[in-house]
């Protein structure tokens, strides 16, 4: 994340009358209490009104001088774990640090505006995302009690941390704000983005083939897609029947399989557990046919996960509310930046590439880029240019340094990480380094350690703990 340091001066009253007393060392408020920091709604723009945007604050391990580590939730709304349960909280305890985690601008309760309309969500840009987070750094290297509760030495090194597309925020902070981020902390980072990602679904397979199972599913998801094509109706809802999903239309049918495998596949590996193997290959035991293997296993998700019908129904909406514009509805947020910044939807290969595919043919891209104008007006750019926000965001990265990159070897996203499948670096990013957690999945390195994490799980925290060491200095 980024720095910026400036309030108005309205602003910093309204955040000095809501900040606690920091007169007492032994006064540190609990870290759910919530902040706010008054943002413009558009940074580089004509639109200079203001909304708050949440943060929340661990100061139980600071000591004057210590570092500021700030993360950011990216994508969800912000909670207490970010603060308190990940591996950013054991390293503000090793080092006397400040563990600050800000809400991302139009997901949760952090709002610039009061709907997620198109004309609405047009603020919802990668510069002004970074901004914000640039605010809140400027401010607090200016006048820390204006944003601490505790406090702070106004020349603290700031390190910035997150996972995923989070990830992608910290290596882009420490790109374009380096005089405010010492380092970052950049997890499992989406940095390569295409119009239709099958890259992730080859790395689902890749997982399924180091475990055993790739042939059985990509049987099943074959003689799957034979009855959705069919047009037979009967066997169609009697498919559906044993998944133990709800009457849909074949294609969003398709997607909640899809939705519901690609959840098991994000879960972390441990030396005694590979949760994929658990919940999908265990149940490809030969006592049943391979569609039949691959029903149990989505439906034994569904029971274990307690979806009921309704919920089920409304994954499966492709629509995602097409008409309702209210906020708290992160997966609009979330679809928008696909439609309008990068693309990147989560397709089968198609058929021209001649690749095996472990999700069904009809996710692809007409499954997902219609709803682009429907969502958010008639004036979305369809398709996206990929290949653009590559250039531009990918080669912010050149020749940047204290940037820490990790990338698990089971990892979803691994195809879009800054690690190819063939072990190359993605040419921008070579000037800091990268570690490749062997049986490591998404972001998994984030979390607090444990006496179940795999060894080079355990290694890539040692090496990325010294790399903070020597940004903090």
């Amino acid at each position: 994340m980024r720095t910026i340091l400036s309030l108005s001066l309205v602003a910093f009253a309204t955040l000095a009358s809501c900040l606690p007393s920091n007169n007492s060392a032994t006064a540190i408020p609990p870290s759910s209490t919530s902040y706010w920091f008054s943002q413009p709604i558009d940074h580089f723009g004509l639109n200079r009104n203001t909304w708050n945007q949440q943060y929340v604050v661990n100061a139980t391990f600071y000591k004057p001088g210590g570092p500021i580590y700030m993360v950011t939730p990216g994508e969800t709304p912000l909670s207490t774990y970010y603060t308190d349960r990940t591996h950013f909280t054991e390293l503000a305890q090793k080092t006397n640090g400040l563990l600050v985690a800000v809400e991302h601008r139009f997901y949760g309760k952090s709002n610039p505006m009061p709907d997620l309309s198109g004309p609405s969500l047009k603020y919802h840009t990668v510069e002004n995302v970074l901004e914000d987070f640039a605010a809140i750094i400027r401010a607090a290297k200016r006048n820390p009690s204006s944003v601490f509760p505790v406090s702070v030495s106004a020349n603290s090194k700031v390190v910035f941390g997150g996972g995923s597309y989070g990830g992608a925020l910290a290596a882009w902070m420490r790109a374009m704000y380096p005089k405010l981020v010492a380092g970052a902390w950049s997890s499992s980072a989406v940095l390569q983005y295409r119009l239709q990602n099958y890259q992730l679904d080859q790395s689902w397979g890749k997982h399924l083939q180091a475990l055993g199972c790739a042939n059985d599913v990509a049987k099943a998801v074959k003689d799957l897609d034979t009855i959705l094509l069919s047009g037979n109706t009967t066997a169609i809802r009697n498919i559906q029947a044993e998944f133990g999903i709800p009457a849909l239309t074949p294609r969003d049918f398709a997607g909640l399989v899809t939705s519901l495998i690609s959840a098991a596949a994000m879960t972390p590996n441990y030396v005694d557990q590979d949760y994929t193997r658990t919940t999908v290959c265990s149940f490809f035991n030969g006592t049943q046919s391979k569609l039949s293997s691959y029903a149990t296993a989505v439906a034994s998700m569904i029971q274990s996960q307690g979806y009921s019908q309704n919920d089920l129904t409304q994954i499966a909406d492709t629509n995602l509310n097409l008409d309702n514009y209210a906020l708290g509805q992160v997966g609009r947020v979330w679809y928008y930046q696909g439609c309008a910044w990068y693309g990147n939807w989560q397709v089968a290969p198609p058929t021209s590439c001649g690749l095996t595919p472990y999700r069904s043919q009809l996710v692809d891209l007409t499954y997902f880029q219609p709803n682009c104008k429907r969502k958010f007006g008639s004036n979305m750019v369809i398709p996206v240019n990929s290949a653009d926000f590559n250039r531009k965001w990918l080669g912010r990265l050149r020749g940047v340094s204290n940037i820490y990159y990790t990338v698990g070897s089971l990892d979803l996203w691994r195809g879009s990480s800054v690690l190819t499948w063939e072990g190359l670096a993605l040419p921008n990013t070579t000037a800091s380094p990268i570690f490749l957690i062997e049986g490591g999945s998404h972001t998994q390195d984030l979390s607090k350690g444990n006496t179940r994490d795999l060894p080079s799980l355990t290694t890539s925290r040692i090496v990325g703990d010294r790399q903070v060491m020597k940004w903090i200095a």
